[in-house]
């Protein structure tokens, strides 16, 4: 198995990478989530935004619907990626596949990440209470998105891009939301969980529930903001990552075969 580039962009390719950083976008999102995080985490991290089927570069392709569907040609894709040691991090949905890749690869035997960093996600035996958005028709999927502050407003004023957008939505939301929760042992790896402290729709308590899933660390840092506090408070979020990053040594962790 290699690196497909279909899967993985790299802005900035670092020749001999002290760490690797792999992104998972949220539902309806795509690697350009991450464009500016090369410049703003340390030099020697190089920053590999997944582009999972369906979106930007990938927009002719069908999404996946179904977490259990995703996994296997995921952790194939960014196989020869892990050849040094790496991190994940993961906002929304992108949180729970980070998560559930960590458990598949430890499932097959490949290389754990030295930190699973997760955000604005409940953890995952925690179900979401909302009704199911991926059921709704065009017009209510698009109104419950708009109001997670995540999309312009203005996509309603451009229907070729609500052609594409709304199935993406739709398949995306239907990986959350179709996903159901297995016990495992926790896994090796520290969970560090970022959180909105305005977000409505995840608590302070239930970002700290992550501490279930870990027997290797624990961290949880509130930032300001809503559910895309991602965007909003950016720089404030980069600047914890980076340290969390510059802090891991090349022999931290359990990333190994």
């Amino acid at each position: 198995m290699g690196t497909d580039d279909a899967w993985v962009v790299r802005r900035r390719v670092v020749a001999h990478p002290r760490l690797r950083l792999f992104c998972f976008p949220y539902a309806g999102g795509g690697a350009t989530v991450y464009r500016d995080w090369p410049r703003l985490v340390p030099p020697d991290v190089e920053v590999c935004a997944i582009q999972p089927p369906g979106r930007e570069s990938r927009l002719g392709e069908d999404g996946f619907t179904r977490m259990h569907d995703l996994l296997p040609p995921l952790a194939e894709a960014i196989d020869g990626l892990l050849d040094v040691p790496y991190v994940t991090f993961g906002h929304s949905l992108g949180a729970l596949v980070g998560f559930e890749l960590a458990r598949h690869l430890r499932r097959v035997g490949g290389p754990l990440p030295q930190q699973l960093l997760v955000s604005g996600r409940r953890p995952p035996h925690m179900p979401g209470d909302h009704d199911p958005i991926h059921k709704m028709d065009d017009d209510h999927l698009l109104e419950t998105v708009l109001e997670l502050n995540g999309t312009s407003p203005e996509i309603r004023q451009h229907p070729e891009l609500l052609e594409f957008a709304l199935p993406l939505l739709r398949a995306d939301f239907a990986i959350s939301e179709t996903y159901s929760y297995v016990p495992e042992p926790p896994l090796p790896c520290p969970i560090t969980a970022f959180s909105g402290a305005s977000d409505p729709h995840v608590t302070r308590s239930e970002a700290a529930a992550w501490a279930e899933h870990t027997s290797g660390g624990f961290g949880l840092r509130m930032l300001p903001g809503d559910h895309f506090f991602l965007t909003t408070a950016q720089g404030q979020l980069l600047a914890e990552i980076s340290d969390l990053l510059t802090q891991l040594g090349p022999g931290d962790g359990p990333a190994i075969r």
